[in-house]
């Protein structure tokens, strides 16, 4: 490895087992030479498997806190500080998640409580994590905080539905708080627009092994896996990215920047059916 977080601390939020990017996150910033405390809600982590991850760190701490609830901030970035010896350098909030999608409300018909529940959790969550830790004092001048989102901020994905719309709050809360952050304290805030990963979160996505393939097939690097996001988010956390702030760079093979791909346009020419084709097989159009 390259040492590029000797020295550093982070907070990594959201970690639950290991096909989380969040988990992959921390084995990496640990690999790269720094220390960690690891968060989840007390809930996820009785039902997940940190404990185990933190052995494998040699975390300083596995703190409980819900990422909504200012107290339960107020007291993670005051003993992760304690855990750590000294101020954050890196912080990874991989927190999301749609009620509206797991009680398969569609977008015409959310409900707008868990539409609330959806904003705070996957977005507003960031801000209040960002505000308390700037009033405590807790992020080292010249860190780094990081959120993950998705390309649907910018663009309509069926299935996708209010999970859309929180990750395009996320990445608003990315550029107006990097501002302040930048300014006043030289801390860069940036998104990372990760391809569909498979995850537990990511598994709860209608369709959503349909998405993997398409985006699989319009990228020409293909998808970006779990693993290869955590090494983008060292570069982040790392020194080499000082002056990269209030961005949301898409990490996804070059997804974000395709019409069709070779590969998607043979794949929706055999969709045809025979009526739809002359005598010599070729596909009749309009």
């Amino acid at each position: 490895m390259y040492n590029l977080l000797k020295g550093k601390k982070g907070i990594i939020f959201g970690a639950l087992n290991d096909q989380s990017i969040a988990w992959k996150v921390a084995e990496r910033a640990v690999e790269e030479g720094a220390e960690i405390v690891l968060t989840n809600t007390a809930v996820a982590i009785r039902m997940g498997t940190l404990d185990e991850l933190a052995k494998t760190t040699h975390a300083a701490a596995v703190i409980p806190a819900d990422a909504t609830s200012v107290e339960d901030l107020e007291n993670l970035f005051t003993e992760a500080q304690k855990a750590l010896g000294g101020k954050i350098d890196f912080v990874l909030h991989s927190c999301a998640m749609s009620v509206n999608m797991r009680k398969k409300r569609t977008y015409d018909d959310l409900d707008y409580g868990f539409l609330d529940k959806t904003l705070d959790i996957s977005a507003v969550s960031f801000h209040k994590m960002m505000q308390v830790a700037k009033k405590l004092d807790a992020i080292a001048e010249g860190g780094s905080i990081l959120a993950l989102t998705y390309v649907a901020s910018h663009r309509t994905f069926f299935g996708y539905n209010d999970m859309a719309d929180a990750k395009a709050l996320l990445e608003s809360i990315t550029r107006s708080f990097g501002y302040i952050y930048g300014r006043e304290k030289q801390v860069r805030v940036n998104c990372i627009s990760q391809s569909p990963t498979l995850t537990t979160a990511g598994g709860g996505i209608k369709g959503f092994d349909g998405m993997l393939d398409f985006a699989d097939r319009m990228s020409p690097l293909g998808n970006a896996s779990a693993d290869d996001c955590a090494d983008y988010c060292i570069t982040l956390f790392s020194d080499l990215t000082k002056k990269v702030t209030m961005q949301t760079l898409f990490h996804d093979g070059g997804f974000s920047n395709m019409g069709m791909s070779l590969r998607g346009m043979e794949q929706y020419n055999k969709s045809f059916i025979p009526e739809n084709t002359d005598e010599n097989g070729k596909i009749i159009y309009g």
